[in-house]
């Protein structure tokens, strides 16, 4: 009895390999766009030449010999029924101008190597078979003269004589083969070059749309994106409008609400710190204290809180001193006595970035690199076409699994709510938030020097 599980198991399946498609692809749309338009005009190309060549040349090939092998045949019999040398020369006048050929008649000649009697001739090509079929007589044809003076030299055997004939090229050869070629290139490129011209075109616009939503994604001020092109590119463009002035409406419509929010909580805090003068005489100095510690932690966290649901506002980017704004910073940072050491490569002279954001972000990652660290390292330097700032602690670091997590707004791996001891847990998720506004990432990893690394790379 046959196992048909194990016929089963056995049996080959073929599958076809897998192809990375997308590594072997062009990477542009415009390299695409021209590799679907090149593609097919090539394969139309191959058809239409193989079809040509296989009907057209060859039946004009055949004709063509069949005609040639027709007029040397009847000079053959003009030969054989008129003898004599005055008709001879009749023959050759009227061939060389009705026929196009030159004959020359060898009475008694004879060809090397050829058997009168022989029935059967090599064959190799439309010419040999035209012939053949024309003549029932031995031949030999010459290329070695169509090489040297475009003409075909054909010598065939005759019953008391060899009969020569010089015929031009174009007698087995139509000039529409180059004609073909010439027009199927020519209307290729001239159909390609239209196309080019037009796709660089749409293109265009679909790069002046990339460039745009980049800039905006900066940060940067970018005006209406004008709706030009195809029409998927006019609604792209149109899209992209209505997404900008609505990120801009939230974000103006959120400035004011906070504006409003900062003004409303302040008044409050403003009157507790007024009646905490006015205890002076009912309260313990030990109570005041402790209540003024209490308001300042709360304006402090206020402001923090502010901050980070602010933004960078409405600040405008401007051509900034990278250096210039390095060197404040720190030194700002070493007044307070901080162990800052400041290592900087080529650095750009008029970078567009906001300042105030920009130094906001520094400080907060440079202080909080103070907290937790004895001596920091700060560099800078720009490698290809980013902005690269690093920042070098010798503290304890943080867990690679915990990296991720002290980017999330009020998240602390100190686990007290002690703002002496930590802070309100913001201070990287303001940094992080001011760098991506910008088109950039901070990233921490393990330091050189033992602690912690942060690192900020904005592209140019």
């Amino acid at each position: 009895m046959t196992d048909h599980t194990n016929l089963r198991a056995k049996a080959f399946v073929w599958k076809w390999p897998a192809i990375d498609w997308e590594r072997w692809a062009p990477r542009t749309l415009m390299a695409r766009a021209s590799l679907i338009i090149v593609v097919p005009m090539i394969l139309v190309q191959v058809i239409s030449t193989y079809i040509f060549y296989d009907n057209h040349w060859d039946t004009m090939s055949r004709r063509m010999a069949a005609s040639l092998a027709g007029d040397i045949a009847g000079v053959a019999g003009f030969l054989r029924d008129y003898p004599g040398e005055q008709n001879y020369a009749w023959l050759r006048d009227n061939t060389k101008r009705n026929l196009d050929i030159d004959v020359i008649y060898q009475p008694g000649g004879m060809l090397d190597g050829v058997n009168l009697h022989d029935n059967e001739w090599d064959i190799d090509d439309i010419l040999d078979e035209a012939l053949w079929a024309a003549l029932k007589r031995p031949f030999v044809v010459d290329f070695v003269t169509f090489r040297v003076d475009k003409q075909i030299s054909i010598h065939v055997q005759l019953d008391d004589g060899v009969l020569h004939v010089l015929a031009p090229r174009r007698r087995l050869f139509s000039s529409t083969t180059y004609v073909f070629v010439i027009w199927m290139v020519g209307s290729s490129m001239l159909l390609f070059g239209v196309a080019t011209v037009f796709l660089r075109n749409q293109v265009k616009s679909v790069r002046r749309l990339a460039r745009a939503a980049d800039e905006f994604g900066k940060g940067r001020d970018v005006p209406d994106f004008p709706a030009e092109g195809a029409f998927e590119v006019r609604q792209a463009a149109r899209a992209f409008n209505i997404m900008r002035g609505r990120i801009t409406r939230q974000i103006t419509q959120r400035t004011d609400m906070l504006s409003g929010v900062s003004h409303d909580l302040r008044t409050p805090l403003t009157r507790m710190k007024l009646q905490l003068e006015m205890m002076g005489k009912t309260a313990t100095p030990e109570d005041i204290a402790a209540l003024k510690d209490d308001a300042a932690d709360m304006e402090k966290m206020l402001d923090a809180y502010l901050t980070f649901a602010k933004g960078e506002g409405n600040e405008e980017a401007v051509p900034v001193n990278v250096a210039d704004l390095l060197q404040t910073i720190v030194a700002r940072f070493k007044r307070d006595g901080a162990a800052v050491k400041l290592d900087l490569g080529p650095l750009p002279t008029a970078m567009p970035l906001r300042p105030v954001a920009f130094e906001r972000c520094l400080n907060n990652l440079i202080g909080n690199a103070m907290r937790y660290g004895k001596t920091l390292d700060v560099s800078a330097a720009v490698l290809d076409r980013t902005l690269e700032i690093h920042v070098d602690d010798d503290g304890p670091g943080i867990p690679p699994e915990n990296r991720e997590d002290v980017f999330k707004p009020f998240t602390r791996l100190e686990t007290s709510r002690n703002p002496k001891t930590g802070g309100v847990g913001l201070g990287l998720t303001i940094a992080l938030d001011i760098v991506r506004s910008m088109g950039g990432e901070i990233a921490l990893a393990e330091s050189p020097k033992g602690g912690l690394r942060a690192s900020v790379r904005i592209p140019l």
